[in-house]
């Protein structure tokens, strides 16, 4: 049996950190939340046409090209830096991320 990572909260509980492995950034509206309450500078926000091909989308996604030549969509800046905390899932409306539990060494 492979033992997980494991932590210990400050008052003596212990969970597992569950650390972001992904980031649809297809479903990804670029609202920031989770930039916002990642304490370890994970993400980044970035123009959407950079990381993007337009082609990808479906007629149900909506206008790729819109009026916004600003349009913002999150992506994985410091993923080694994350702690497990899952506070990005928390506050994204849109379930973009995928999390997974790392294996202790």
């Amino acid at each position: 049996m492979t033992e997980l990572v494991t932590g210990v909260t400050f008052g003596g509980s212990e969970w597992t950190p569950s650390y972001v492995a992904d980031l649809n950034q297809v479903t990804c509206i670029g609202c920031g939340r989770c930039f916002k309450v990642c304490p370890r500078d994970v993400f980044d926000l970035v123009e959407k046409d950079s990381v993007l091909d337009p082609e990808n989308f479906d007629d149900d996604y909506g206008d790729f090209e819109d009026e916004d030549d600003n349009s913002m969509v999150m992506s994985l800046k410091n993923r080694n830096d994350c702690i497990g905390c899952e506070a990005c899932s928390k506050v994204c409306p849109k379930n973009c991320f995928t999390h997974e539990h790392k294996q202790a060494a």
